[in-house]
C-alpha cells in the first residue's frame, strides 16, 4: 500500500517488524517537483517500542491484517496472563514479556480489554483507558494540611505505585489511567 493511503491504526510490516501508525505527519515541498513527504510515528506489535518513520508518498508500504478481539481477563498460568474471549470464551494467552508495563493495571475480572491479533496469534493486549484498583498501603492523612493540594504515594493491589491527593486511605478504590499511570479519581 502507497504511504499516501495509510491511516491511523493501520498496521504495517517494516524492517521485519510489525507496528501500528499512531500519528502521520504529512509535510508538503516549498518547489516545483518536489515530492511530499509523510512521518508516520508507530509503535511496535508486540512491544509498543516507538519509531519514527519518514517517507515518500509513493513509497510501499505492506499492510499487516490485524484483528482485535474483546477480552476479560481470567487469572495467570505462571508468567502468562489468560484472557478470556467475551464471545466465544477462546483463551488467549500472553506471556509477560509481551504483556510488558500493563501488567501492573491487570487485576481481577478486567473487562474492556481488546487482544490484538496477527495470524491467529495474540500478539499485544490493549486496556481500558481507567482501571479501577485498591489502595493497599499509603501514608495516613496529615491533620491541618487540607489546605495544600500534597500529593502522597500509595501501593495499588498489584504492586503498582502512584501518587493520590491526601485524603485517599488504605482499602479506597481509584482510578487510574493506564496510558499515564495517574491518579484519576475516587472509584464506586
Amino acid at each position: 500500500m502507497k504511504a499516501y493511503d495509510i491511516k491511523k491504526g493501520n498496521v504495517v510490516e517494516h524492517n521485519g517488524g510489525v507496528y501500528q501508525i499512531r500519528d502521520i505527519e504529512r509535510s508538503s515541498p516549498q518547489g516545483r517537483g518536489g515530492n511530499v513527504k509523510f512521518r508516520f510515528t508507530m509503535y511496535s506489535v508486540p512491544g509498543g517500542s516507538k519509531l519514527d518513520l519518514s517517507v515518500g508518498g509513493d513509497d510501499e508500504l505492506k499492510e499487516v491484517e490485524l484483528s482485535r478481539r474483546q477480552v476479560t481477563y481470567s487469572y495467570r498460568d505462571g508468567d502468562a496472563f489468560v484472557f478470556l474471549d467475551d464471545e466465544d470464551y477462546t483463551p488467549y494467552t500472553l506471556d509477560a514479556d509481551v504483556v510488558g508495563d500493563a501488567a501492573g493495571y491487570i487485576v481481577d475480572d478486567l473487562t474492556g480489554c481488546y487482544i490484538q491479533i496477527i495470524d491467529d496469534l495474540p500478539v499485544a493486549v490493549q486496556l481500558p483507558q481507567s482501571v479501577a484498583m485498591e489502595v493497599i498501603e499509603t501514608p495516613p492523612e496529615l491533620k491541618g494540611g487540607t489546605a495544600t493540594k500534597r500529593p502522597k504515594p500509595a501501593k495499588l493491589s498489584t504492586g503498582l505505585e502512584i501518587m493520590v491527593p491526601e485524603y485517599i486511605g488504605n482499602g479506597e478504590k481509584v482510578w487510574v489511567n493506564t496510558t499515564t499511570g495517574e491518579f484519576g479519581g475516587r472509584a464506586e
